[in-house]
């Protein structure tokens, strides 16, 4: 035994008094704890650095390159700006609430994303796919029964148009509140990621979807005919039936409207196109159309003499903030999450576009917080949920766009118009603006080409596009949307359980074929290599999981015991 071994054997023994918490302030001396000036100064920095990642504004202005910048950030915002003029109410008409208020959603929400995005090309504003989401809401919770009141005759009953706009108002201000709240807890738990669920197929898919519900919903507009509102699965098959048994009613002055809008605007649209290559600036079509429209209807007094239905009154000015009605809050959370996850998703999809085109880098979860903001703050001023628009994107950075001061200039347009010009455009039809929707629209219904592409690159793809499409129409968009993500989590459990792998070896790679083994690295380079005995070399095409651990332990124990029997013959 050796010196070391006896000293680890050594017994010690500790005698001392148990000290509780008195005799220790006794005993002991307490010193006042006091921060350095070095942890202060610490502190701060990293106080300001989040701060200033939480409003990036103070971030990216001061180092503003004037010169550089700013003409092309002028004539963008201008441009944009004015195609939010028929858009904003056009898509009020699509979120059941009177046109002015889609204006609103085109200025607010812009000012509050200028604070607090990253994006520097994206507009963001009202979007075509939120506003149908934010009708269906406004036309479940405030249908027109409600406000039947009895008419001058004994048993005639009229609608109160009055009543039932503002309560679709508050409705509509209620949901794009709670969404808002909604993308702000989400980003500030730093739960961006959670876009990673959307897919670019269902993405595309889901939008192709809404686009009909979009154009089934204005049928009415264009018809000039009353169908009955149906909510609930099926509604929009509901719609369609009751509208065709309601064309014999068809307004003609409407319907010719209608039409006359319609191939004026592809017919403009397409010399817009062929002029684009000649003139710097795009030609506002759609702002052509409606000032056109207006001074036809206003001088051919449409709707006293063809029973046309124009926008009505316009107020001028803003309005003062109104609190949410939390009384709603119980009937609306379904709505309010979905509708901030497809317009984040929507958002952030286009933003990192243009983020990697232009080399620069899109905060997920600061984006997250911007839309919230936007959502929360816009919906105490009558605002309707937004998003960002692919069409006024495309031309804010044609125009040559290239910071957030595009946007900020493009609500500046739209506040002059609501203070100085708004009124002018009262006796605008409102089959013109769904005119102008249908026309928008033909770049979503080109998605369904879709499919034939996803069935050349990835069948599995192809059947998530296809069921979201199949479920979104007959759901309506708020349950379609959470079965289509049901649908497409489902696809990625199946392929991680039903994942293949390749093996290779000299003697039974031939007879022995595992998934695309004909393809794979280790097959093509056989001629080259050799066998090693009691080695199996074993591919894999997807990252190991729990689910197909037990999976990939068959695969690799079969061919080993075929291995084993040839070795002994």
């Amino acid at each position: 035994m050796n010196v070391r071994d006896l000293r680890k054997r050594v017994p010690y023994q500790i005698q001392r008094d148990v000290l509780d918490e008195l005799s220790v302030d006794q005993v002991a001396e307490k010193s006042d704890f006091k921060i350095s000036t070095k942890e202060k100064l610490r502190d701060a920095v990293r106080f300001k650095s989040c701060f200033l990642s939480f409003v990036p504004l103070l971030t990216w202005l001061p180092r503003y390159p004037f010169r550089e910048n700013a003409i092309g950030d002028l004539i963008s915002g201008i441009s944009v700006g004015i195609m939010h003029l028929p858009q904003g109410m056009a898509y009020a008409l699509l979120a059941a609430v009177p046109p002015v208020f889609g204006l609103y959603s085109s200025f607010y929400p812009i000012l509050i994303y200028f604070i607090f995005g990253t994006s520097k090309h994206i507009s963001v504003g009202t979007y075509a796919v939120m506003s149908v989401m934010i009708g269906s809401v406004t036309e479940r919770l405030a249908p027109d029964s409600d406000f039947m009141i009895p008419g001058n005759d004994t048993n005639s009953t009229t609608l109160d148009i009055i009543g039932r706009d503002a309560e679709r108002v508050k409705i509509a201000a209620t949901v794009t509140f709670l969404s808002g709240i909604f993308q702000l807890l989400l980003g500030l738990v730093r739960f961006g990621f959670v876009v990673t669920y959307l897919s670019e197929p269902l993405v595309r898919a889901y939008t192709t979807a809404a686009a009909i519900h979009v154009i089934v919903s204005q049928l009415k507009y264009s018809f000039g005919i009353s169908p009955q509102r149906y909510s609930g699965p099926l509604s929009l098959i509901y719609t369609v039936i009751e509208i065709c048994a309601l064309l014999g009613k068809t307004n003609i002055g409407t319907l010719v409207v209608s039409i006359v809008t319609i191939l004026g605007l592809v017919a403009a649209k397409e010399l817009s196109a062929l002029a684009a290559r000649k003139i710097p600036v795009p030609i506002p079509v759609e702002l052509i159309t409606i000032i056109v429209a207006t001074v036809v209807s206003w001088q051919m007094d449409l709707k006293t003499e063809y029973g046309v239905e124009v926008v009505g009154q316009i107020p001028s000015g803003l309005q003062a903030p109104v609190a949410p009605a939390v009384s709603l809050l119980g009937s609306m959370v379904g709505d309010a999450f979905a509708l901030a996850v497809v317009g984040y998703g929507i958002a952030i999809s286009l933003g990192r576009i243009f983020a990697l085109k232009y080399a620069y880098k899109v905060d997920s979860n600061q984006e997250l917080i911007a839309l919230g903001l936007s959502n929360a703050i816009g919906g105490l001023f009558n605002c309707f949920a937004i998003s960002c628009s692919m069409s006024r994107s495309m031309v804010q950075v044609s125009t040559g766009g290239k910071s957030q001061v595009a946007g900020a200039i493009s609500a500046v347009v739209i506040l002059v118009i609501l203070l100085k010009i708004g009124e002018l455009f009262e006796e605008l039809p409102k089959a013109v603006l769904a005119a102008i929707i249908y026309v928008n629209l033909h770049g979503m219904m080109k998605q369904f080409g879709d499919i034939c592409s996803l069935w050349r690159t990835n069948k599995v793809d192809m059947v998530v596009w296809v069921m979201t499409m199949i479920l979104t129409v007959l759901l309506n968009p708020d349950l379609g949307l959470a079965a289509s993500i049901a649908f497409s989590i489902l696809t990625v459990v199946f392929r991680t359980h039903m994942e293949k792998g390749d093996f290779f070896n000299e003697k039974v790679t031939k007879s022995i074929l595992f998934s695309s083994v004909h393809d794979a690295v280790l097959y093509s380079q056989q001629g080259n290599s050799k066998e090693v005995q009691y080695i199996l070399i074993s591919h894999r095409h997807t990252y190991q999981r729990f689910p197909n651990l037990n999976k990939t332990y068959v695969e690799c124990w079969w061919p080993r015991q075929y291995f084993e029997t040839s070795m002994h013959e």
